[in-house]
């Protein structure tokens, strides 16, 4: 029996709308999940002057938190992408725009270096793409050059000015020279303290920079020495301040004489390469140190089993936004960056690294700092006993208040 047309031409149209759907759903397209994964970038130095402060344990480092968050969200399996870019703002660059455009990734969550930080967060900016930081720490990163879409997650530059400035002013450091690596970080390094010092009643006398990675510093240091100032700022980090230290040493200059030395970014893995002859009594500004609580002890020691070394706060900052960020995708039920950005600014992050932090309008994840001290070879009960803690700053008070910003995100809002 012959059907009548408008049945018909009915049932027609409904079985294209099927079919159209189908190749809709096939395509991925209006998925939850882009092309069917989640894709997480990380542009590390991985072989210079950076790689023992994040390199290879901070590639370990997300890819422990991946594994703790089962390896999936919303149903999409996580892939993991990491890449070297050799100290190189281009080749940052290159690397973010390839992967934001032709290997869909979805957001990138650390990269090494503020120059290269600075370019990579303007692409995700332009892209539309999220961009998390644990290891650069330029100021201007949350300041002037704030993005909708970028995150510092760990500290900086102002963080550090403020938790290690007041410190070292009330201990008589009111004269200051600063030896500083010239490029986005140390600038801001050493402007922060500046302002710092200036509040402090304290003055800087000299100043003296250098080129990344600079193999001889000896004569920035006599210069430093030569201009009397009560401290002596090393505004680096990485391998050029462990370089810096070393050769302080060698001239007679650690531990500190008359002249207090200051090596503003000092890590903790700084710390184990010199040993504590050499930076016993240093003060470190910090918002994690592993043998703080019970929480930092359990997962630092995870992450020694891995990598033999015990972690720095890079590490465990950026294993904590990894997943604070999966946990954001879970919540929004997509991996699309407005929802997901939303979500990450919404939700607390209460961990083993951060205790009631939240990531601000301008990107800033605020949390506490600590003041620390290094401590003397006969205070240490074992490897890795390097830390004291002698005081919290908290989140509010060692993070630059948005009454102060120049983020015009800040204006917006």
């Amino acid at each position: 029996m012959t059907l009548p047309y408008p049945i018909r031409f009915a049932m027609a149209l409904a079985a294209s709308l099927v079919a159209a759907a189908a190749a809709f759903a096939q395509s991925g397209a209006g998925a939850p999940v882009s092309d069917g994964v989640v894709k997480i970038g990380l542009l590390l130095d991985m072989s210079g002057p950076y790689a023992d402060q994040n390199g290879p344990g901070s590639a370990a480092a997300a890819h422990m938190a991946v594994e703790d968050f089962g390896g999936k969200v919303l149903g999409a399996p996580i892939e993991l992408l990491v890449a070297d870019h050799h100290d190189s703002a281009d080749q940052a660059a290159d690397i973010a725009r390839r992967w934001f455009g032709d290997e869909h990734v979805d957001a990138i969550l650390d990269v090494a270096g503020s120059s290269e930080a600075v370019i990579v967060q303007a692409i995700g900016r332009n892209r539309d793409k999220i961009v998390s930081l644990s290891a650069a720490r330029a100021t201007r990163l949350t300041n002037q050059a704030c993005s909708p879409t970028g995150i510092v997650y760990n500290f900086d530059t102002y963080a550090i000015a403020h938790t290690l400035g007041p410190a070292l002013t009330r201990r008589g450091a009111d004269t200051w020279f600063f030896i500083t690596v010239d490029y986005s970080f140390g600038y801001d390094l050493e402007g922060d303290m500046t302002a710092v010092i200036a509040a402090n009643g304290g003055k800087v006398i000299g100043h003296a920079r250098y080129p990344l990675a600079a193999a001889d510093l000896s004569s920035y240091l006599l210069q430093a020495r030569q201009s009397g100032a009560k401290a002596i700022g090393i505004a680096n980090a990485g391998a050029d301040l462990v370089s810096t230290l070393k050769q302080a040493a060698t001239l007679g200059m650690l531990p500190p004489g008359p002249q207090l030395i200051a090596p503003l970014s000092l890590q903790f893995g700084g710390v184990a390469d010199l040993g504590l002859e050499a930076t016993q009594g240093l003060m470190v500004a910090d918002p994690f140190y592993w043998d703080l609580n019970d929480e930092t002890r359990a997962w630092s020691k995870r992450f020694y089993a891995r990598v033999s070394k015990m972690p720095n706060s890079s590490r465990a900052a950026l294993y904590s936004s990894v997943t604070h960020y999966l946990k954001a995708v879970a919540a929004a039920g997509t991996d699309a960056t407005d929802p997901v950005m939303a979500k990450m600014r919404e939700m607390p992050i209460d961990d083993f690294f951060a205790h009631n932090g939240r990531i601000r309008v301008d990107g800033v994840m605020v949390h506490d700092m600590h003041l620390f001290q290094v401590k003397t070879p006969a205070e240490s009960h074992g490897a890795w006993d390097f830390y004291k803690r002698i005081e919290t700053i908290p989140g509010d008070q060692a993070f630059r208040p948005l009454s102060e910003s120049k983020c015009p995100l800040v204006k917006q809002e």
